[in-house]
Parts: structure tokens; sequence; C-alpha cells
């Protein structure tokens, strides 16, 4: 999975974008999320769905939406959450 941050958050998480292998238990958008937070600081902060907006496959998405290996995730801070 190709993971995209956007504004504020590539100085955050010192970084634009990332490869990553999906543990098989993350088939959701709120749940990547989760396994985002779990890398600790900065992630737990900035990973929560009221302060991110989630694209996948550039299509804007809910926490319920469901994400695997192939796809390509944006993340946005939400404005004046960053």
């Amino acid at each position: 999975m190709k993971l995209l941050y956007f504004a504020q958050l590539v100085d955050i998480l010192q970084r634009s974008q990332e490869d990553v292998a999906l543990p098989a238990d993350v088939r959701t958008v709120e749940q990547l999320l989760a396994w985002l937070a779990a890398r600790g600081d900065p992630w737990t902060s900035h990973m929560v769905g009221d302060r991110t907006q989630v694209t996948v496959n550039k299509q804007f998405a809910d926490p319920a939406t469901e994400v695997a290996d192939d796809d390509e995730i944006g993340i946005f801070p939400l404005r004046g959450s960053a």
C-alpha cells in the first residue's frame, strides 16, 4: 500500500510518502489509522479520524471504507488540527 501525507503532516511525520505492508487485520480506514497511531508519537496524536481526511484511490473515504494492499491512501490534516 502506498501512503501519501499532505500539508503539515509532511513536516510532522518527516515524510511525504511510504510503502507499507498491511497486517491481515487492517481492513478499513479506521483500522489503518489506528495501526498508524500505534507507532507512537507523533503518529498517535495525528492519525485519528477527527484530525484527518483520508482518500482511497483518490476518492474521499469514511472510517468504514475498505482498504487493500494495492490501494493508494492519501492522508490530509483537517484545517486547524495539525
